[in-house]
C-alpha cells in the first residue's frame, strides 16, 4: 500500500485574520502509474461537483489504488463558498483568472495556487461544475475541441452528451490544453442546489475513468448511449416578460420548434421562442420573470 497525505496549500486570510488554505487529499500507490486529479468547487456556489468529491473521499478505500497518484480536491474557491457566491468577494470568476499570478487579484492568486503547485503533478484532469444559479445544465461532459485524448477519456466517462467546445481565455482548460494534457470538465445540476441524478453520474464516471486507467476495478453493467455534439449556444428572449418553458433540458428539439412563449405583463401578446436549429437542449433558465436577452435553452448541435 502507498502513502496516502492532506497536503494545505496557503492562498490568504479573511479580513478576520483566519486563514485559507485548498486542501488536497494525495492518494500514492506503490506501484507507478498515471496522476489523476479530481477538482471541484472552482465556482463556490457549484455545489454538486463539491458534492461528488466529498462523497467520492468519503467512500474511497486507498487500499483499492492499484496504480498511480490520486489528487482531490473538492473546493478550490474557498472564499466564493463561504459567501455563497460564483466568484470570490472582489467579483472576479476563479476559471476567468488562469494561469493566474501570486501577486494578483484574489481570483489570479487562487489560479496560480493551483497552476504552479498542482497542475504539474497532474497528467489528466477532472473539472466537476454545475449551471449557474437559476440555470440547469443536463449531465455532460465538455472537452477542448481537437483534443482527441479528452474525447475518448469524455467516451468513457459516460455522461450523456459528449459536447466540443473552444476553448475560452485565462480558462483552466486552456492552461491544461497548452501543457498537452487531457482534461474534461463535468457539467450537471444547478448552482446552490443538491441534484442525486448529477452527484450519481459523477461519482460512476469517476469509478470508470480509474478503471479505464487500470487504477482501481470497477465494473459497470450499464453502458449509455452517448449523444456527440459539435457546438452549442444560447436562445435568448427577444422580448421581457413571463416566460412559460415549453421543453426541458434532455429533450430533442427541431429547427423551428417552439421552446416555449414570453406573454406580456399588460397586454395579451404572446411571443414564441424557437429554435434555429436541431439540436438537443443541454441546458436551461429556471426564470420566470425574463429581460430581453436572457439566456433561455442552451442547445447543442451536431
Amino acid at each position: 500500500m502507498g502513502k496516502n497525505s492532506l497536503v494545505k496549500i496557503y492562498v490568504g486570510k479573511l479580513p478576520s485574520g483566519n486563514k485559507i488554505y485548498i486542501n488536497s487529499t494525495v492518494f500514492r500507490s506503490e506501484k507507478k502509474g498515471p496522476v489523476v486529479l479530481l477538482l471541484a468547487g472552482m465556482h463556490g456556489d457549484e455545489i454538486d461537483g463539491v458534492e461528488i468529491l466529498r462523497q467520492f473521499l468519503r467512500n474511497f478505500a486507498p487500499v483499492t489504488l492499484k496504480r498511480g497518484s490520486l489528487i482531490v480536491i473538492p473546493l478550490l474557491n474557498i472564499f466564493g463558498f463561504l459567501h455563497i457566491s460564483r466568484d470570490v468577494p472582489d467579483g472576479k470568476d476563479v476559471n476567468r483568472s488562469f494561469p493566474g499570478s501570486k501577486f494578483g487579484s484574489l481570483a489570479s492568486r487562487v489560479a496560480s495556487s493551483l497552476t504552479t503547485h498542482i497542475l504539474p503533478q497532474a497528467d489528466i484532469i477532472l473539472d466537476f461544475h454545475t449551471g449557474g444559479t437559476g440555470k440547469y445544465n443536463f449531465p455532460q461532459i465538455r472537452y477542448s475541441n481537437g483534443d482527441i485524448e479528452s474525447q475518448e477519456l469524455g467516451k468513457v466517462f459516460n455522461a450523456p452528451f459528449l459536447i466540443s467546445k473552444p476553448i475560452i481565455a485565462k480558462s483552466l482548460r486552456k492552461v491544461v490544453n497548452k501543457a498537452g494534457k487531457p482534461i474534461l470538465v463535468y457539467e450537471a445540476g444547478e448552482a446552490q442546489r443538491r441534484d442525486e441524478h448529477a452527484i450519481n453520474l459523477g461519482l460512476r464516471g469517476i469509478s470508470r475513468v480509474l478503471a479505464h486507467l487500470d487504477m482501481i476495478n470497477f465494473e459497470d453493467q450499464t453502458e449509455f448511449p452517448i449523444i456527440h455534439l459539435s457546438g452549442s449556444g444560447w436562445r435568448r428572449a427577444s422580448q421581457a416578460g413571463f416566460f412559460i418553458p415549453l421543453k426541458k433540458s434532455g429533450d430533442p428539439v427541431k429547427k423551428g420548434e417552439v421552446l416555449g412563449k414570453i406573454q406580456d405583463l399588460a397586454d395579451p401578446i404572446e411571443y414564441p421562442v424557437k429554435s434555429l436549429r436541431d439540436g438537443f437542449v443541454i441546458g436551461n433558465s429556471f426564470s420566470s420573470i425574463v429581460y430581453q436577452g436572457d439566456a433561455l435553452y442552451h442547445i447543442g448541435y451536431y
